[in-house]
């Protein structure tokens, strides 16, 4: 699992940007949810959410959160606690584990979203995570979430909440399989 320090109450900007594609009062899973800021961000937009973390101290503080659900998971060593198909949206960030990537695309219902976002090859200049094993290969997202079709996809450096290099991608599930349209790049 990797992670990175971050603001832990603001949500991604990547998140913000593309929730607004998820149905609303849809279901919304977010992976490896840590202390819950895209889960009480999502929840205030009025989405059910649904939040999986293998740290249970790290879903304690959210008990309360109403219209939540939360699990204590470990999704890496276990098996998959969800059932296939019964989310309008999936979200993940600073997590990689490759093999969850065929669970998250089959977690979606048609026209369900997939928002993801996390670190890249060549992160190592800039810090944490640094192991490789944590690390997309270039153009790896765009592999990963296939066959969804995609509505937007960037890999490069950022500069905030930290300088990094990343990649994220906004999918969609469709009939109509995968497609480049909406492809981007930072510069």
């Amino acid at each position: 699992m990797a992670l990175c320090a971050h603001d832990i109450d603001t949500p991604s900007p990547w998140v913000v940007r593309w929730a607004g594609a998820i149905r609303a009062g849809g279901r919304v899973l977010d992976v490896a949810c840590g202390s819950g800021r895209h889960l009480r961000y999502l929840r205030s937009l009025g989405f059910a959410v649904v939040g999986v973390d293998r740290d249970e101290r790290s879903l304690a503080p959210l008990r309360g959160l109403s219209g939540a659900e939360l699990l204590a998971a470990d999704i890496e060593s276990g098996p998959w606690p969800l059932t296939a198909g019964e989310f309008d949206g999936v979200v993940v960030t600073n997590y990689l584990h490759r093999p969850v990537f065929p669970h998250l695309v089959a977690a979606l219902r048609p026209g369900g979203i997939l928002i993801y976002e996390t670190f890249a090859l060549g992160n190592e200049r800039y810090g944490r995570p640094s192991n490789p094993d944590f690390l997309l290969q270039p153009g790896e997202l765009l592999r990963r979430v296939e066959p969804l079709r995609v509505i937007a996809f960037e890999q490069g450096h950022v500069s905030s909440p930290k300088e990094a290099l990343i990649q994220r991608i906004c999918a969609a599930r469709t009939d109509e399989g995968s497609s480049g349209a909406g492809v981007i790049a930072l510069k």
